[in-house]
């Protein structure tokens, strides 16, 4: 499993408030370049979110699916890109100090052709682009704050 961590400088609520935003995954999430829709009661368990991830002309149709929604302090997804498989990502939210947050992303493919290709190319990927993803979603709930 892939795990990344990054300490935001937002409470949890406010770095949870962009988790339960749909909408912005393309924004922070590296990999996905476009959400198609949002369920309306996302991020409640079972929830999807609809997305296509990867380069153009090559990118793919698929959603994520929230297995377990605890705000503000858990969120986890089965994140699918099929035919390629699908991923079980972990975001977990602990408070650090006053008004900060620790993040921790945790990947691991469930299904499909990467669940068969664990090697450490394929983590040193994953860290690598979850670290950017931190990064981004830092970014963006940092931003918001300010602008409270």
């Amino acid at each position: 499993m892939a795990i990344v961590e990054k300490v935001i400088d937002a409470p949890p609520q406010q770095v949870f408030t962009v988790l339960a935003d749909g909408w912005t995954y393309s924004d922070w999430v590296v990999g996905t370049t476009h959400v198609r829709d949002v369920d309306e009661d996302w991020p409640q368990v079972g929830s999807q979110l609809h997305h296509r991830a990867g380069p153009w002309p090559f990118s793919l149709q698929d959603a994520s699916t929230v297995l377990l929604c605890e705000p503000p302090h858990r969120l986890v997804l089965r994140a699918g890109l099929w035919p390629a498989g699908e991923a079980i990502v972990t975001f977990t939210l602990e408070p650090v100090g006053e008004g900060a947050t620790r993040v921790r992303i945790g990947e691991e493919f469930a299904a499909g052709p990467l669940r068969w290709v664990r090697n450490k190319v394929n983590d040193l990927v994953l860290h690598l682009r979850n670290r950017e993803t931190l990064a981004r979603l830092s970014d963006i709930a940092t931003r918001q704050k300010e602008r409270r």
